[in-house]
């Protein structure tokens, strides 16, 4: 999971919000159109193109806005901009597990989910040279239980870990090679976008780039 640094919403979606008034108070319901384009391509843009929970690529087709705190809540804004992501849609995928947002559902305990918006929330999490996440701490029970409610554990995701992590293990990389690898692979592209599971490498090979 990769830190999300919150920016400010798209004018338009301000501006239409600003059309409230007595007859017509604006509702996640009725966002659509380009309000709502504008919307999700902010999101998309401020997480460099990751899914805010699994780090795997996310497009406009392939994902979905998420309510970090469910809007079902009663307390929620459902059009409150810092309280908004944007997850994966894996729910189309034939044969592949729910997982992330759509698996997450109206399940919320702050003290066992671990927040993108939180700036430590990397340090939450361990990988293993075969994809493999766990807590970072094994007494962390909040990560342990972001784990499974974002079914982050999935065979599936465990396999689109590894097959990242292998172009780094290959033995004919020199140590300066590895460096400027990594180097480049932590850097947003010229598009914004990120490497995909970026916090996963980061972990497992940033030292070469501070070496």
């Amino acid at each position: 999971m990769k830190h999300v640094q919150k920016g400010n919403e798209p004018l338009v979606f301000s501006n239409w919000k600003a059309l409230a008034n007595e007859n017509w108070q604006p509702t996640y319901d009725d966002l659509s159109g380009e309000n709502k384009k504008a919307v999700k391509k902010a999101l998309m843009q401020e997480q460099g193109y990751l899914c805010c929970y699994c780090e795997r690529r996310i497009d406009d087709d392939d994902s979905h806005i998420e309510h970090f705190r469910p809007q079902s809540h009663a307390d929620v804004d459902s059009l409150d901009f810092s309280n908004l992501l944007c997850s994966c849609q894996n729910q189309l995928q034939k044969g592949v597990p729910r997982h992330c947002g759509n698996l997450k559902g109206d399940w919320f305990v702050p003290e066992l989910l671990v927040s993108p918006f939180d700036p430590g929330c990397e340090s939450r999490f361990a990988f293993t040279g075969d994809g493999r996440i766990k807590p970072m701490d094994n007494t962390d029970t909040g990560a342990a239980e972001t784990i499974k409610r974002l079914g982050l554990d999935l065979s599936k995701l465990n396999a689109m870990r590894a097959s990242a992590i292998e172009p780094f293990l290959e033995e004919s990389l020199s140590a300066d090679d590895l460096q400027q690898f990594v180097s480049g692979y932590l850097r947003q592209d010229n598009s914004g976008r990120f490497g995909e599971f970026w916090t996963t490498i980061h972990y497992l090979f940033g030292e070469a780039v501070v070496a």
